[in-house]
């Protein structure tokens, strides 16, 4: 790492993410990874890097529990709402329509905030328009929409590492502020193997080791990062239903100045994942009927 001129600084990546860029450092940027179809206990099993943030107390973990019906259509709009499916309408993966509700999306960017996101179609049309139209939804570059610079892909076997790859892209070219990466790799072999198959544990491995190489060029940039899930997979493959398993999920917190809080035992709730991002971002306008952001200070529940 060299250092630029005041407010930058010059980062050589690893392999893989592009050659050494520039980045001026600023507070508040944030960057979102929901490993569709992730549970909690096959995170602390198989996310080797990201526990080891949590040992050396360089990340937060926490459990989030997903509000139900634990679909993923549901759930994106919980996480970016804040409120339950019962209030935001977008019932089940059935319900093709814009979000209705204030977003993470929508406040940031009103706010002047940039965004950014390489998500499934469904993210596009939750949050730019519907239905998806793979001939001009694939790549969205739009300063006076809600998501400003937006890759989406349609296929559920859409390879993770393309994913991030983008990801990273947008970062070096755009430095979003708010930052999407929604990779569909555990939920695809979730569905395909089950949610105990050496095949769902090879994906989030394989995940993991994106995020060791990724996660430390992030932070010099200056992001928060979160990761987390819409829900977890039964044994047997598939979820919707109220189990434990499907239930529950990760909340890792990777914070940029590398001082995390370990491993703290709390259980959260989807519905603060939202308002959370909302105030690293520094927008402290929330809707009034959203939960409050959670607090990181605070010991086990």
């Amino acid at each position: 790492m060299n250092c630029g001129p005041l407010n930058t600084l010059t980062v050589s990546p690893n392999p893989g993410f592009g050659r050494t860029h520039r980045y001026d450092l600023a507070m508040g940027r944030v960057i979102l990874v929901l490993c569709d179809g992730l549970g909690d206990s096959a995170a602390r099993l198989h996310m080797g890097y990201l526990e080891h943030l949590v040992e050396e107390r360089a990340a937060t973990r926490m459990t989030s529990r997903a509000a139900i019906p634990t679909n993923s259509r549901p759930n994106y709009e919980t996480l970016h709402t804040g409120v339950t499916p019962s209030v935001h309408g977008i019932t089940s993966n059935l319900v093709v329509r814009r979000s209705e509700r204030p977003n993470t999306f929508s406040l940031a960017a009103a706010s002047g905030l940039r965004t950014a996101a390489v998500a499934y179609s469904w993210f596009s049309e939750l949050y730019v328009r519907a239905p998806f139209d793979p001939a001009t939804d694939m790549e969205v570059s739009d300063p006076a929409g809600p998501v400003h610079e937006g890759r989406f892909y349609f296929s559920d076997d859409q390879p993770d590492e393309d994913v991030f790859a983008r990801g990273a892209t947008l970062v070096t070219r755009h430095l979003p502020d708010y930052l999407l990466i929604h990779p569909m790799g555990c939920d695809n072999a979730g569905h395909e193997n089950g949610g105990r198959s050496a095949e769902y544990a090879k994906v989030i491995e394989r995940q993991d080791a994106i995020l060791a190489t990724a996660i430390p060029l992030w932070r010099v940039a200056g992001y928060t990062v979160l990761v987390t899930s819409d829900h977890g997979h039964r044994d047997d493959g598939g979820h919707g239903g109220t189990g434990e398993e499907v239930v529950s999920t990760p909340l890792y917190l990777i914070p940029s100045d590398g001082h995390g809080a370990g491993d703290t035992g709390r259980t959260v709730s989807h519905l603060s994942l939202a308002p959370t991002v909302w105030a690293m971002l520094g927008l402290t306008d929330r809707p009034h009927d959203t939960a409050a952001p959670i607090d990181l200070g605070a010991g086990p529940d």
